[in-house]
């Protein structure tokens, strides 16, 4: 079937009708159905109701970021922030456009109140933080941005998508393709249990001080030039799942896992980072490891994915990041 996906484009509305027009003809080149607000440009909390409904139809939510931080709803709180914030709580998958320098903005294109300034700053911070964002300076970079982005993004987090009424009545190879789905899946559950059962087997698994090798790009300031790296950088098991551990105690998203892994890998080699992120192959092959060793287990709603901890992966990370005695009394002779 011929699928097609549906994209919120979330920004201030009257400073952003450059930016916002090159993203949605994008979209549109992309056989996307592109999805905003530019009927509604003056919104209040009853017109927020009917964007959250459209927001809910959504497969994916793109933010843009400029130099202001937006009208305000009755709570002090700008629409857009909570258009954001309702698709988190949502599930759904953000691509974020963040503008790399808005100081260089034109003066209407910024803020001129105090309070509203930083308002936008720490919404930006909280955009910016543990999530993978691109930085863009003129509004002519946001069609190559999103044009490179959001394939990734449906190939890595594949969404529910709309289809043609005529392609969707008939569901019945669909229905055996699901079942086929869920007998493998069953297969490889009971193959899975099986290597956690047995110990023995698990020997030759690389674990603990054990080194990988896993591909990272990022974004580092240098020189006062933002400027874009690639390597290759070792870490071992045991360092990857005391990154992970304490983030995974509790239910956590999949894509957050994703960053914080990135930003951990980057940061072994450069302090300064605007943004950064491994290998999406590599990515899978942590997620494996750690599922064969039994340390994490995973469950999905939809297109959202979330990861936790096993209690013999709590058992073994207490165990690597547990300060022992003996070096409590070498520290203090």
């Amino acid at each position: 079937m011929d699928k097609r996906y549906q994209v919120f484009v979330s920004s201030t509305f009257a400073d952003l009708k450059d930016e916002r027009s090159n993203v949605i003809q994008t979209l549109m080149e992309m056989d996307c159905i592109p999805a905003g607000m530019e009927l509604f440009p003056a919104l209040d909390e009853e017109q927020f109701e009917f964007i959250k409904k459209v927001i809910d139809d959504s497969d994916y939510y793109l933010l843009i970021i400029g130099g202001r931080y937006g009208s305000l709803s009755d709570e002090g709180v700008s629409y857009t922030e909570m258009e954001y914030d309702y698709a988190i709580s949502k599930g759904i998958k953000v691509i974020a456009l963040v503008h790399g320098s808005p100081e260089k903005l034109a003066v209407e294109k910024v803020e001129m109140d105090s309070e509203a300034r930083q308002k936008l700053q720490i919404f930006r911070e909280k955009v910016t933080t543990n999530r993978l964002v691109k930085f863009w300076d003129d509004a002519k970079e946001l069609s190559g941005l999103v044009a490179l982005s959001l394939p990734k993004t449906i190939k890595t987090y594949p969404a529910v998508g709309w289809v043609r009424g005529n392609e969707a009545t008939d569901n019945t190879d669909l229905l055996k393709q699901l079942n086929e789905l869920r007998q493998d899946k069953d297969k490889l559950e009971k193959q899975v249990q099986e290597l956690q059962k047995n110990k023995s087997e698990l020997s030759n698994v690389a674990q603990g001080d054990d080194e990988v090798l896993i591909s990272v790009k990022c974004k580092i300031l240098e020189d006062d030039q933002e400027q874009n790296k690639s390597w290759e950088q070792n870490v071992t098991w045991n360092n990857l799942f005391k990154c992970i551990g304490p983030r995974i105690f509790k239910r956590e998203y999949e894509d957050v896992v994703d960053d914080v892994l990135s930003e951990y890998i980057a940061s072994r080699k450069y302090e300064k980072l605007n943004s950064s992120q491994i290998d999406s192959t590599d990515f899978e092959k942590i997620k494996i490891q750690f599922l064969t060793l039994g340390y994490t287990k995973f469950s999905g709603v939809g297109s959202t994915n979330y990861w936790q901890i096993t209690p013999e992966g709590q058992k073994y990370l207490l165990e690597i990041m547990s300060i022992k005695r003996e070096a409590v009394e070498a520290n203090n002779e």
